[in-house]
């Protein structure tokens, strides 16, 4: 199984791009749908104990709970070692469920920032222009000035993400060419596992 990394930071249109994965047969694990389950399931007991009101009805308020991050954003810390554990546990039960799989996709937002690339084969950043990320992010409903640098605080700048990353693909050019790219890059990928079978051999 080879294990492919998919991250870029808000706006960037990784979550479309992890679609084109997807439609292309690849199994993908979707790092925030996990988190949004727990906020209904194991983590709203821990969370409601450590940011007390974070939770409404036996769900975390994912408003309160980051309007309360926007304002101290030390406590993300207490946050990601409430997560990550049992993210992780969701992300091996994905792997083990698809373990015959040739290739699947890990698509997490937090990607180098929660040093996730060790678990990856390779990293695929998705990315544009800034201008184009600003435009998108704020179509969203409800995001302001202040949300959009607090949330782009936390995560490590683009052109960081694409020096590190074996693959990029460009947002900006429309759906058909990041649907050419995503293809190139499972060209790629499937060259690399047949070179390494061969070299077991």
């Amino acid at each position: 199984m080879f294990i492919l990394g998919l991250t870029g930071s808000l706006g960037m249109g990784k979550s479309t791009t992890a679609k084109m994965f997807a439609e292309e047969g690849v199994p993908v694990h979707d790092a925030d749908a996990a988190v949004h389950a727990l906020y209904e399931g194991e983590a709203v007991k821990p969370i409601e104990a450590t940011f007390p009101g974070a939770t409404v009805s036996g769900k975390v308020d994912r408003a309160k709970l980051g309007a309360h991050l926007i304002q101290h954003p030390a406590d993300f810390k207490k946050l990601q070692a409430i997560v990550h554990p049992l993210v992780a546990r969701a992300r091996d039960k994905f792997l083990a469920t698809n373990k015959d799989a040739p290739v699947v996709v890990l698509d997490i937002p937090l990607l180098y920032e929660t040093a996730g690339e060790a678990h990856c084969d390779a990293v695929v950043v998705v990315s544009a222009p800034a201008h184009i990320q600003r435009a998108r992010v704020f179509e969203r409903p409800g995001m302001t000035d202040e949300r959009f640098e607090a949330l782009l605080s936390r995560q490590i700048p683009d052109a960081e993400k694409r020096a590190k990353a074996d693959f990029v693909v460009d947002s900006s050019q429309g759906l058909d060419a990041a649907r050419a790219q995503v293809r190139d890059i499972l060209k790629a990928v499937a060259a690399k596992v047949a070179s390494g079978a061969a070299n077991r051999k």
